[in-house]
């Protein structure tokens, strides 16, 4: 009994210790700020995003499941981001060529972040609308509960296996002071 109680309670521990060790998925970075426009992509090809002046440097960031450096994208991985950086033509366009995985699932974001010719800031199209402007609103901070499931699991988990622990060693105890 007190070695399939010790192999019971090795196991408990190194799945709870596994269940604490897996890697969670990090949120991809999205950049925002007054000098970005971002674009929902749904398709392959070049991406123009006007509004830049002529010229500037300008980082184009795509956000979705799959996203490598080569395709500024591979099929279902978690979501990731990469950056290129491109130069605003005359004109103050500057374009990315975007590939998407070959069965792409989620939405693809693509940022561009550069000096802005109209000087009002960025803003969010889809895909070619109009500049909409900066906003006032304040970024997203805080917490969300559901990013905190793996951890109430795994504390749930800790738990369970010390309370399983303590009643074995009980059980144990009352077993022996019967038996003496």
């Amino acid at each position: 009994m007190k070695r399939r109680l010790t192999t019971a309670v090795a196991s408990a521990s190194v799945a709870a210790a596994l269940l604490l060790a897996a890697p969670v998925a990090a949120q991809a970075y999205v950049p925002t700020g007054p000098n970005t426009v971002t674009i929902t992509v749904t398709n392959n090809g070049p991406v123009p995003v006007p509004g830049f002046q002529p010229g500037t440097p300008v980082t184009f960031t795509l956000v979705g499941r799959g996203v490598t450096g080569a395709n500024i994208a591979t099929a279902n991985l978690p979501v990731t981001s990469a950056s290129v950086n491109k130069t605003a033509d005359s004109s103050g366009t500057a374009t990315a060529v975007v590939t998407l995985p070959a069965n792409p699932s989620g939405t693809y974001t693509l940022a561009a972040s550069g000096a802005r010719a109209d000087g009002n800031g960025g803003g969010s199209n889809n895909g070619g609308g109009n500049n909409n402007g900066g906003t006032n609103a304040l970024p997203e901070t805080g917490v969300n509960g559901e990013s905190l499931m793996g951890i109430y699991i795994g504390g749930g988990a800790l738990v369970l296996a010390g309370a399983t622990v303590a009643v074995a060693a009980k059980v144990r105890r009352n077993r022996a002071e019967n038996k003496a």
